[in-house]
């Protein structure tokens, strides 16, 4: 049984459940060092944070410590273009080639930005190996993904686009709006809001930055795969080995092992991935996404956009994790084997090792949990019992 650190923060005595469910983690599940925010309709009922912000436990998690989230940015990825479709400059039938003309290229004519938001394009990796650390050059990564033929026929079924998610979207929100993006998210989404969440973040954001325990190299990536963790079960066929070497291992680096800790990873341009938050900023967001759109005067989308982004889009076998997935366009659906709450409607988005966003527009709730010591990528045992403890609150 591991020692409890002091949980830090504030907390609406309803939520009381809540401090004791991370209490919980850090004593029976290994946590190191958390924070978890819940917001109803705006207003935060619990902003909560303890443990530690590096391996050594020397650097005390404070309450404006930032960690990488990974995938949770990919739904923000997704706000950020569906702002765009909220504006009309962009239409979600549209072929992604008329914003992105060499996009066209190896049988890519017909994909459509609803595609990409739902997973359904086919590119959920480069198959040309490319040098190592490539995920750093934009130009290259879009320009390699422009030149992909699809691993499927686009649309008829669906794979998740781990590593290619944000490059993808990004470079949409980059034509479309002329802005890089993430300046178009910065003076868009993060700044209007105030959410302390940041994709690209220059060193004078390290010193509050966590270290993130995720193991150290490729190697390690190697093993993870092969032993199944990502599929949930053993994957031996070698065509299925290369297809996810090139999905989670193309370039070398690009899903974080050995490199998020690094000045190079922090600073690069990576929405599916290197997004830097606390749970409070998360949370924020996903206030404006509970409460149909806007919070505090501010509006992201109005409610039938909201609609629209979290209508189902691809359902059943995922074709890149071998199980169920659920998706709207670009979020992440409720779903029984991981609710994300109770309300049927609820929408979000997962990062690798636990962290988690997501709002419940039933209840005008927003949840954020970011964290540095990884546990199971699938069912992780400490957002279930946060979320869990929020709901039993209700």
């Amino acid at each position: 049984m591991a020692e409890v650190p002091p949980i830090r923060g504030r907390c609406d005595p309803r939520f009381a459940s809540v401090r004791e469910a991370l209490a919980r983690n850090f004593r029976d599940h290994g946590e190191v060092g958390a924070a978890v925010a819940v917001a109803i309709d705006g207003r935060f009922v619990v902003d909560l944070w303890a443990g530690w912000a590096d391996a050594a436990r020397a650097r005390p998690w404070e309450r404006d410590t930032l960690v990488d989230v990974f995938s949770v940015g990919k739904a923000l990825a997704a706000l950020a273009l569906l702002v765009l479709v909220e504006r009309g400059r962009i239409a979600l039938e549209a072929p992604v080639a008329r914003y992105w003309p060499g996009f066209a290229a190896r049988g890519k004519e017909q994909v459509t930005v609803r595609m990409l938001l739902a997973h359904r394009a086919g590119l959920p990796g480069i198959r040309h190996p490319l040098p190592p650390l490539s995920m750093y050059d934009w130009d290259r990564m879009t320009s390699a993904l422009a030149a992909e033929e699809p691993w499927w026929e686009p649309g008829r079924q669906h794979g998740y686009h781990v590593n290619t998610f944000g490059f993808l979207v990004g470079e949409l929100v980059r034509r479309v709006s002329g802005r890089k993006f993430t300046a178009f998210f910065r003076e868009e989404i993060a700044q209007p809001l105030g959410a302390d969440f940041h994709f690209g973040v220059g060193p004078e954001y390290d010193a509050r930055i966590a270290e993130h325990l995720l193991p150290g190299d490729d190697t390690h990536l190697a093993g993870y795969l092969a032993a199944g963790e990502v599929a949930g079960r053993a994957e031996h066929d070698e065509g299925r080995q290369r297809f996810l070497q090139a999905v989670y291992a193309n370039p070398s680096g690009i899903s974080g092992f050995g490199t998020v800790n690094t000045r190079a990873w922090r600073a690069a341009e990576m929405p599916s991935t290197n997004g830097h938050a606390n749970a409070r900023a998360v949370a924020r967001i996903y206030s404006a996404l509970a409460c149909g759109g806007a919070i505090d005067g501010i509006r992201l989308l109005h409610p039938e956009t909201v609609e629209r982004a979290r209508a189902e889009e691809s359902s059943g076998e995922d074709l890149v994790l071998r199980r169920g997935s659920r998706f709207g366009l670009g979020f992440q659906l409720t779903r029984p084997e991981f609710p994300l709450g109770t309300g049927p409607r609820s929408f979000g988005h997962l990062g690798a090792g636990g962290a988690v966003g997501f709002c419940d527009p039933d209840t005008r709730l927003a949840f954020g949990y970011t964290m540095n010591y990884p546990g199971p990528r699938w069912q992780n045992p400490r957002n279930r019992s946060l979320i869990d403890a929020v709901y039993s609150a209700l």
